[in-house]
């Protein structure tokens, strides 16, 4: 059994975000992180504050993540800023789909109002804007954003929710959504 001392906050919140795939967010307690890391739920608050300060910290560790998803895509995706964009989006749906708990938690928060909240969303959507602004030109950027921002995310969620049940090949109808906007913007 690890002691105290040998664990860290990166590794808590790792393993929270862990647990609340595999079980979801109502059913994460302080308890059964410290269960997991074979340590004391009150050793716990030497890294983390409350429930809530661990729900924060995995939400900012899921946008990390989403963003070094970001960059992967970026760093594989072909030149120009079409196929650099249908990269990220790409990358987008495929994290939502692989982290399905942690992405509905960090876009649903309740502390979306924060400073922080704020700023990370904005890292989110700046790369995908310059990119916008090189498809359809400054004046139109910021809109072409916002439309495909809510069109890759409103996707997701129908998706993750399961919501989509009329059939069809979701992989299909994602790619030719996601064409189609581009194109319209083109």
């Amino acid at each position: 059994m690890p002691y105290p001392a040998q664990t860290n906050r990166s590794t808590i919140v790792s393993t929270a975000r862990v647990l609340i795939e595999r079980a979801g967010v109502e059913q994460l307690s302080l308890a059964e992180v410290a269960a997991a890391l074979g340590i004391k739920a009150p050793s716990l608050y030497r890294y983390v504050a409350s429930r809530g300060a661990l729900l924060q910290a995995v939400v900012l560790l899921t946008f990390q993540d989403l963003f070094a998803a970001y960059d992967a895509a970026l760093a594989a995706a072909p030149d120009g800023p079409r196929g650099r964009l249908l990269a990220i989006f790409r990358a987008h749906r495929a994290f939502a789909r692989a982290n399905p708990r942690a992405y509905i938690l960090a876009f649903t928060q309740a502390e979306s109002e924060t400073e922080d909240y704020q700023r990370i969303l904005e890292q989110l959507a700046i790369p995908i804007q310059r990119l916008m602004a090189e498809l359809v030109g400054e004046d139109a950027a910021l809109t072409a954003l916002r439309g495909g921002l809510a069109m890759i995310h409103g996707f997701v969620m129908l998706e993750l929710n399961k919501q989509f049940r009329r059939g069809g090949d979701l992989d299909s109808a994602f790619e030719a959504a996601i064409a189609a906007y581009l194109s319209g913007w083109e």
